[in-house]
């Protein structure tokens, strides 16, 4: 119940941001946070990151709704007790589901943090963004760390048969 409580937060602030965004902004306007680095810039996108696939909405509710029931699944059944697993499916969630209400209700997702990290014009993102991107991250994190101790079970099992 833990990790739907953070998706929950994490769709909340993501709808919030937005709706802050499109009461607040014109498309196209921006304010300066930090000088040539970060601006708050209302953008609008039909497509997934950096434009890709722009106007194929059916895909993107398709591929969504499969991508939310496998996650809710991998939740189910392979969470219990890892939590930096909950916690990074739980992110993936959160944004995943973010953007799908953007797609389904305003047949575009409304993007507005913009970076320009060491003078590169980074595409820009959303709340929902960032948080599929932590959840990611988070998630191989999971896969480095259950893998060493894949390798140190196999190691002490090698071991204790040779010792024997």
């Amino acid at each position: 119940m833990f990790f739907y409580i953070i998706a929950l937060l994490i769709i909340a602030l993501d709808q919030l941001t937005k709706w802050l965004i499109v009461k607040n902004f014109s498309i196209g306007e921006s304010i300066t946070v930090i000088e040539d680095f970060l601006y708050i810039t209302s953008h609008r996108n039909t497509g997934a990151a950096w434009g890709i696939l722009e106007g194929q909405m059916w895909f993107f509710y398709i591929i969504t709704v499969v991508v939310i029931v496998g996650i809710i699944y991998y939740m189910q059944t392979q969470a219990k007790g890892k939590w930096l697993l909950g916690v990074s499916l739980a992110f993936i969630l959160g944004g995943a589901v973010g953007n799908f209400i953007d797609r389904v209700f305003r047949k575009e997702v409304v993007d507005f943090v913009h970076t320009y990290p060491f003078g590169y014009n980074f595409p820009i993102f959303n709340v929902a963004d960032s948080a599929l991107c932590i959840g990611v991250a988070m998630m191989m994190i999971q896969m480095i760390l259950e893998e060493r101790e894949a390798k140190k079970e196999k190691m002490n099992e090698q071991n204790g048969t040779n010792h024997s």
